[in-house]
């Protein structure tokens, strides 16, 4: 199983401790109070930091796991946001082929993501140069996750479904495309969506 980067901290040491007392068992079953418990943690974050490899689909790819939350054209863009649960996988993935040329991060609140409010959350926006132009992708942190961990730079040329990044414990990704470039949107709010397998937007042909 692949571990996402800049995880394997938070797998470690339930790790190292469910090694240590399942030696120990042996002397004294006494030690399987430590052990189910380390062995406990260590299932949950190796489910929560796995990092599979993933058949890239066709068109405006699906950067995050999760349930679509919201569809809605603001002015000249679209928004197809995706709400991530704790069994989701959590790394994020390049919507589109594109040259990263600018990143910010905004520290602020860890409300749940799926509230109006939650919008002054801590999150990184990423903007994106493409073919179609410029796209946005916003990693939003939440209630339970509390950092957002980018694998990216600002200068850095991708591919679709490149990983850019995972939101430890992780909430909720949006994305923002040119409307004038979109053809049709084959998602709606609720379906469940995995990142880099499944298609959010078709392009128009130029």
């Amino acid at each position: 199983m692949r571990i996402a980067k800049g995880c394997w901290s938070w797998v470690a040491p339930p790790l190292i401790l469910s090694i240590l007392f399942f030696v120990l068992c042996w002397f004294s079953l006494w030690f399987l109070a430590g052990f189910i418990p380390a062995f406990c943690v260590l299932v949950f974050f190796l489910i929560f930091f796995r990092d599979p490899e993933r058949t890239i689909a066709e068109g405006v790819i699906a950067p995050a796991d999760g349930r679509i939350r919201d569809i809605k054209q603001e002015k000249n863009q679209v928004l197809i946001s995706t709400f991530m649960e704790v069994n989701n996988v959590h790394v994020n993935r390049m919507p589109l082929d594109g040259h990263i040329t600018k990143m910010t991060h905004f520290p602020g609140y860890h409300l749940r993501a799926w509230k109006k409010e939650s919008d002054l959350n801590e999150r990184v926006i990423i903007t994106i140069e493409t073919t179609i132009g410029e796209v946005t992708v916003v990693q939003l942190a939440g209630l339970i996750a509390r950092r957002v961990y980018p694998y990216i730079k600002e200068g850095d040329v991708l591919k679709k479904g490149d990983r850019i990044g995972i939101i430890r414990l992780g909430s909720r990704v949006d994305v923002y495309l040119p409307a004038d470039s979109i053809k049709s949107i084959p998602v709606k709010i609720g379906d469940p969506v995995k990142a880099g397998e499944d298609t959010i937007a078709f392009i128009k042909k130029k």
